[in-house]
């Protein structure tokens, strides 16, 4: 047993990428004839008077779904981005069917390029 506490102490912990948002939606896109084409989860950013997308990622399993983190009172999506865990963190959060997407819409507003994005991860070694 004390072989095995040597081993796991040994195993680095890797720190999650962490990121907060004012609103995480989830967002499931269907087309115009009810066909579904998306699950989307989509990060929001209050600015002045609305609403602006900040970053989006495709779901692609229930685990990165938003939970609530009762210990901070926030809702909180992880998952693996590459070799990285990363964490975003909101107040609120929504589920939403819309039968447009709302990330491509958000682009008549505001350019993909002028979006804050979640934080660039650092570079991992193999």
């Amino acid at each position: 047993m004390a072989t095995l506490l040597l081993i796991l102490a040994a195993i680095p912990v890797q720190a999650a990428t962490i990121d907060r948002v004012d609103l995480i939606e989830v967002n499931h896109f269907f087309d115009e004839q009810g066909r579904h084409v998306i699950d989307q989860i989509i990060f929001w950013d209050w600015d002045r008077d609305r609403f602006q997308i900040r970053a989006w990622r495709l779901i692609n399993s229930d685990a990165q779904l938003p939970t609530r983190d009762w210990r901070r009172d926030q809702y909180v999506c992880y998952w693996r981005d590459l070799m990285q865990l990363r964490k975003v963190y909101a107040p609120r959060k929504r589920e939403t069917w819309t039968t447009y997407d709302p990330e491509v819409l958000e682009r008549e507003m505001r350019s993909i390029e002028e979006r804050r994005e979640l934080t660039k991860l650092k570079p991992t070694r193999r």
